[in-house]
């Protein structure tokens, strides 16, 4: 790993990147979603078709169609399973980035008997592909320092020619593929890199409907708390104006204590006692 000056963008070497080159044999079919296919195709996430999946699949859907005309972009395999990558242009990204002409990776997943078949180096390829066709100066994605729940193994993006730019608490990290070498590079909002929340009493949970689980679990979540006696709160983010504000670094969720961000990750009741507990008892 780069020194600490490094990685806080003080003197980042300027290496090249490399190449995305994928083996001959390797063709994965890929379908893109848009407001043409959404309501007839799966997303991925809540893929059952019973009716408790096909309503949280309708959550996510009816986001996507609203961001469709601000550039996101949702690709998958075409098969049922698990394996996508959702992007966006930086101004219209639901996360608390700032910068320009860069892409903001939403999500890049590969899951099941999909893994270890060089799928996730294909669906970042095309995403990288697509943001030099749109003559942008590079391609961002939140991580963490180590390897988190909801989040791409760093050591992926570092191995395909991303490098560190800035951090957020507790342990995010934000990382770069550069393509316009000059491009000055995005970073966390000061907010962001505060780790705080407007909210300084008991439990906040802060999320958007990117993820279609996120109704549901929040309201487990806001439970647990309040049978352990702690006030909590939820938050719905509305905007991107709105999550780039208030969002935690990984857009989709942020769960707070006392006004200090604890996690992002979405988590069973269970879980989430233990967690508070932990952080009560100090």
């Amino acid at each position: 790993m780069e020194d600490r000056a490094m990685a806080l963008g003080l003197g980042i070497t300027e290496r090249e990147q490399p190449i995305l080159k994928l083996p001959a044999e390797m063709n994965m079919d890929i379908i893109s979603l848009d407001k043409s296919n959404i309501e007839r195709e799966h997303i991925c996430c809540a893929i059952g078709a019973d009716k408790t999946n096909r309503e949280r699949a309708q959550t996510k859907k009816n986001w996507m169609v609203s961001q469709f005309p601000n550039g996101l972009v949702f690709k998958r395999m075409n098969e049922r399973g698990k394996v996508f990558i959702e992007y966006m242009p930086i101004e219209a990204a639901w996360k608390p980035i700032i910068g320009k002409n860069f892409m903001v990776i939403n999500c890049l997943w590969v899951a099941g008997k999909f893994k270890g078949q060089g799928y996730s180096k294909e669906l970042l390829g095309e995403c990288i592909e697509d943001t030099k066709k749109n003559k942008m100066d590079g391609v961002v994605v939140v991580s963490s320092i180590k390897t988190k729940a909801f989040l791409t193994d760093k050591s992926f993006y570092i191995k395909h020619g991303f490098e560190e730019i800035d951090t957020a608490p507790p342990y995010f990290d934000l990382l770069a593929y550069r393509i316009n070498k000059a491009a000055v590079l995005p970073q966390f909002t000061e907010k962001a890199k505060k780790g705080e929340c407007e909210n300084k009493q008991g439990v906040t949970i802060i999320y958007s409907h990117q993820c279609p689980f996120m109704e549901e679990y929040t309201l487990v979540l806001e439970k647990v708390a309040e049978e352990r006696g702690v006030p909590s709160r939820r938050i719905l983010l509305r905007s991107c104006k709105d999550a780039k504000e208030n969002g935690s670094p990984f857009g989709t969720l942020g769960i707070y204590y006392n006004g200090k961000i604890l996690t992002h990750e979405l988590m069973t009741g269970d879980k989430f006692k233990n967690l508070l507990n932990t952080v009560i008892a100090g």
